[in-house]
């Protein structure tokens, strides 16, 4: 049972009475308002993503030019909980989970000069109005062609196993490279790649730049997309991303690519068909709703929303 403040007819004194509860077991328990360290978070974003070697210090020190009254603890907390840390290398990176192995790095001095050579996977932090989300993509390193997405309220797994087995409809890898982080190392993800007969592939400790392509996705999706649109739910997010990608995949041009589109370089057609946006292009109309954070995903990576 628990004590009803607004009860009609029994008042709180009462309530406890009945319960057995001395009545200075009861307090008022405030809400706990987490704008400000959603605003926060946007701000962090933004320059992170213009200047990714800002560590807690700089950040800090960035912040509080902006007048925001913070300390390092406080931004160290946030960006945590974001999953950023400032890249140059460095002892003591956020720490892997120690139960699951790590995979040498496979790409040093490897010449990449064909499609489904090698792909790669990683995660970013995307803001809204109220809250955030994070984002998983799967992409092929020549091409630069997202093959699959996808969104998640909380840090955990499930949703980049689910890109990835989208993903792998598509076609298959001889190389899969990410971070040592824990969604990918896990039994879940890897497994499924074992299952596929993929060599994996982990960027080193400290060289976040191990996998630049796909870093370099997170800048052009930010500044070409979510700050622009200022997502409000997570619907409307899936929505732009979806649009997005369809055209970040089939219409952009990339210099690095000849000003060609990914989708040229990877083998389809500029316009996307039917058949072939099927995985990407109709994710911006499908009516799939983000899974609600699970006990046991917040348990494993300890991160997620409040």
């Amino acid at each position: 049972m628990r004590i009803e403040v607004d009860h009609p007819d029994l008042t709180v004194a009462r309530q406890c009475q009945l319960l057995g509860l001395p009545r200075s077991s009861r307090y008022y328990a405030p809400l706990v308002r987490h704008g400000a360290d959603e605003d926060l978070m946007r701000q962090i974003d933004r320059q992170y993503t213009a200047t990714p070697f800002y560590g807690v210090r700089r950040m800090t020190a960035w912040l509080r030019r902006q007048d925001a009254q913070v300390n390092p603890k406080r931004v160290r907390r946030l960006m945590r909980l974001m999953g950023l840390e400032a890249i140059y290398p460095k002892p003591h990176l956020s720490l892997q989970n120690k139960a699951n192995p790590t995979y040498p790095y496979l790409l040093k001095g490897l010449g990449i000069d064909r499609v489904d050579q090698v792909w790669c996977a990683d995660i970013t932090y995307l803001p809204m109005r109220r809250g955030w989300l994070y984002l998983v993509a799967v992409m092929d390193w020549f091409s630069r062609y997202v093959l699959a997405w996808e969104l998640s309220v909380t840090l955990d797994a499930g949703f980049c196993v689910e890109a990835l087995q989208r993903a792998l409809a598509l076609g298959t890898p001889g190389i899969f490279n990410t971070d040592q982080g824990g969604q990918f190392s896990g039994a879940a993800f890897t497994g499924v790649l074992h299952e596929a007969g993929i060599a994996l592939s982990m960027d080193g400790r400290g060289r976040a730049f191990d996998n630049i392509f796909i870093e370099r996705l997170w800048r052009s999706v930010k500044y070409e997309e979510v700050y622009l649109h200022d997502y409000q739910t997570p619907a409307e997010a899936r929505l732009g991303l979806g649009r997005y990608f369809t055209f970040y995949n089939h219409q952009r041009l990339h210099q690095a690519l000849d000003y060609r589109t990914p989708a040229e370089v990877y083998g389809l057609p500029p316009t996307p068909r039917r058949s072939q946006a099927g995985i990407i292009g109709s994710l911006a109309a499908a009516p799939v709703g983000l899974r609600p954070p699970s006990a046991a995903a917040s348990e494993s990576v300890g991160v997620g929303p409040p």
